[in-house]
């Protein structure tokens, strides 16, 4: 990778020594559209970053079910793996490749060394817990506090903007998982706003509005 790519996708890391040795010392991963990067209680030995595609993060019961907790997006690391890594303890949690997705993984050995080395580096990690906080708040209140027809529209919203499509190509199953509800509830949920013509419902694709954040917020 050339540092130039590397400079657009981390715009935050300047500095020029930082970037060779993450080109240095990262390795390229690919994963293909729903392949699973890491599974809890697997034990994480490197820091991702996300140079292109989306990554999903769940958390799962002892029953397999699973709660939605955020994306991550280029130019992004999970916090959650952060942690791991740095405790040295088995992930709690579930990653899973939401489109064709290129990482750069970072050897624990020198995330640890460039904390004290960079202070881009820590920097970086420090804007992650930051922000990866502030999104799971935002789950966490859309749990307790939204009804799921609100969480709905607003996880559908959330899609279009993350994907750039008005087309969203999932089953009514997947979007259960990540709701931590059951199909029945989505699937009833869907056809309301499909009657609404906000939606149209085919074969795994939902297509959607034009102006769907707009109707929603009236």
């Amino acid at each position: 990778m050339e540092i130039e790519k590397l400079k657009q996708i981390l715009p935050n890391l300047t500095d020029p020594n930082l970037l060779k040795e993450l080109i240095e010392h990262g390795t390229i991963h690919e994963f293909q559209a729903g392949k699973v990067i890491t599974e809890p209680g697997q034990f994480i030995k490197m820091v991702p970053i996300i140079l292109e595609g989306a990554v999903k993060i769940l958390r799962m019961d002892e029953d397999g079910k699973e709660l939605f907790l955020y994306h991550l997006e280029p130019g992004e690391t999970c916090a959650l793996s952060l942690t791991c890594c740095s405790a040295s303890k088995p992930s709690e949690i579930k990653a899973v490749a939401e489109e064709k997705t290129i990482l750069l993984g970072v050897p624990l050995q020198k995330h640890e060394q460039w904390q004290d080395q960079y202070k881009q580096w820590k920097d970086f990690v420090a804007m992650t817990y930051q922000n990866r906080f502030q999104e799971m708040l935002i789950a966490l209140d859309a749990v307790a506090f939204k009804r799921m027809d609100e969480r709905l529209m607003r996880y559908i919203v959330t899609k279009m903007k993350q994907q750039k499509t008005n087309e969203l190509n999932t089953t009514h199953q997947e979007i259960a998982n990540e709701l931590g509800t059951s199909r029945e509830v989505i699937s009833r949920l869907l056809k309301q706003l499909e009657k609404k013509k906000w939606i149209e419902l085919g074969r795994n694709v939902i297509y959607i509005r034009d102006d769907f954040e707009e109707l929603i917020s009236n």
